[in-house]
């Protein structure tokens, strides 16, 4: 169960990249070879493309999978949305997202992959938790507690999640939030960040301004 208060760990690009490309050094030093690589959407997208550039692989695809919604709020079960478009029979496939939270979406990843008749199935991930039931082939680095990973191709998508559930709570002014995002979740968000974020809750009538306080519509 996800705690109300918990921290996460906002990873900056430069780390990004050179978790991506540890995760290739783990699977070249194993000797493994991918024919393929497939990138599950949205989060392996730039990882896999990394690891692609950093082994010298052209076949790059990807498949979508839906399990989270709302900003660390999961769906009961992982749902394939876009299947694989791509002829994987008798390949070497390596499938890549960018982090293990229950370890479904990989799990459901991998047994859709295996209805495709590749030679061989391997995962990567950028950051495994170790809570995750999956636990995959490659990982660049292990989680040895649950938190909440922000990765910089998702940042302003997860601090919106996250101003929503505050203004959820109790109506707050631009400030508050900013100090609930640091004080609740260990989130240090510039104060544009959090204006663009209200900006695009209020376009979705999801949030309302009234005054200088900001309120969900849903009368939270």
């Amino acid at each position: 169960m996800i705690p109300e208060t918990f921290t996460c760990d906002a990873v900056t690009w430069e780390r990004a990249v050179a978790l991506s490309r540890t995760l290739a050094a783990e699977v070249r030093s194993s000797g493994y070879r991918p024919d393929l690589v497939v990138a599950i959407g949205r989060g392996g997208y730039v990882p896999a493309r990394i690891v692609c550039d950093e082994l010298l692989i052209k076949d790059l695809t990807g498949i979508r999978i839906e399990h989270w919604g709302t900003t660390a709020q999961k769906s009961e079960t992982a749902v394939i949305r876009r299947p694989l478009y791509a002829d994987a029979a008798g390949l070497a496939v390596l499938i890549v997202d960018d982090v293990t939270d229950t370890g479904d979406t990989l799990a459901v990843a991998a047994d859709h992959l295996a209805t495709f008749g590749p030679r061989e199935i391997r995962t990567g991930v950028l950051v495994h938790k170790q809570v995750s039931a999956f636990v995959p082939d490659y990982y660049a680095e292990r989680a040895s507690a649950w938190h909440w990973v922000i990765f910089p191709w998702a940042r302003h998508e997860d601090i919106v999640g996250f101003v929503e559930k505050i203004v959820s709570g109790e109506p707050a002014d631009a400030t508050e939030i900013r100090a609930i995002l640091a004080g609740r979740y260990g989130i240090l968000a510039g104060e544009e960040e959090v204006l663009e974020a209200l900006d695009d809750l209020a376009a979705s009538a999801r949030v309302v301004r009234e005054g200088g306080l900001y309120r969900h519509a849903a009368g939270g």
